[in-house]
């Protein structure tokens, strides 16, 4: 049914949705963008799940946006970068909005888009070995669609501290900001994702989903027109010399013309 992430339901009715593209580091692609909002849906409707976790094949949770669809979009007309600028915005609204707790299984490094991933998860648990960082601007570009759930975590104090600077932090930082809950060894990932989930087998599952709704609704305001404004700041980014010279510079492996 999909070709970039996989779904397995065990009998309590939790849901692991993987995203299996191990090779590719589970860099988000146009097709996983697409599966990854038809699953939400599908979770979402489905009475059976009642948790919902989110995870990664292979060494790293995601490494982003793919460089390949990044490419394309810097050869784009705007129209076209705008289009796919919001399958971006609507697959992280899509899981940020499921009407279940969704859960997030950090067993790897999360970048950029990666940690707008993160972001839209309820709680997320990371291994104490990853590294995580909002890259964008080191290519010209701007944290944008994951802008509004990475702030929404962390708040804006917090979230200046690493959303314009391109650093890498671990994962004891990423607790300090509020991106973790909390970062455990390796061997007990498993275990620290088990301790989240069990508690909500014992909740109404309709009243966990209306709890959460009225969390959204309380919280910090992503709406259709905050949404649209961070497509917009995309595509203009992708418009821009510094994305021309940045994503130049990467795909030619040299350094680009204001690094110091």
């Amino acid at each position: 049914m999909y070709n970039t992430i996989s779904i397995s339901t065990d009998a309590r009715g939790v849901a692991t949705l993987t995203l299996d593209r191990a090779e590719k580091h589970n860099a988000m692609s146009a097709e996983m963008m697409r599966e990854l909002t038809e699953a939400a849906k599908a979770l979402g409707t489905d009475n059976k799940v009642r948790v919902v976790v989110l995870t990664g094949a292979g060494k790293s949770f995601c490494a982003g946006g793919d460089l390949g669809w990044m490419k394309e979009q810097m050869a784009a007309d705007p129209e076209t970068r705008f289009v796919e600028a919001r399958k971006l915005a609507e697959m992280l609204q899509a899981l940020n909005t499921l009407p279940k707790p969704l859960i997030g299984r950090l067993q790897g490094n999360a970048f950029g888009g990666g940690v707008g991933m993160a972001s839209v998860c309820d709680v997320a648990i990371g291994v104490e070995s990853l590294t995580m960082g909002l890259t964008e601007t080191k290519l010209g570009l701007i944290p944008a669609t994951i802008g509004p759930y990475v702030l929404s975590r962390m708040g804006e104090a917090m979230a200046r501290r690493v959303f314009m600077s391109a650093r890498l932090f671990e994962a004891a930082e990423a607790v300090t900001l509020g991106l973790l809950a909390k970062a455990v060894p390796a061997e007990d990932l498993d275990a620290a994702v088990e301790a989240e989930v069990t508690p909500y087998l014992a909740c109404a599952p309709e009243a966990v989903a209306r709890a959460k709704a009225l969390a959204r609704r309380l919280g910090p305001r992503i709406d259709d027109a905050v949404i649209d404004h961070t497509i917009s700041e995309l595509v203009a980014c992708w418009d821009g010399d510094e994305a021309k010279e940045g994503v130049g510079a990467f795909f030619e492996k040299r350094k680009a013309a204001w690094v110091q």
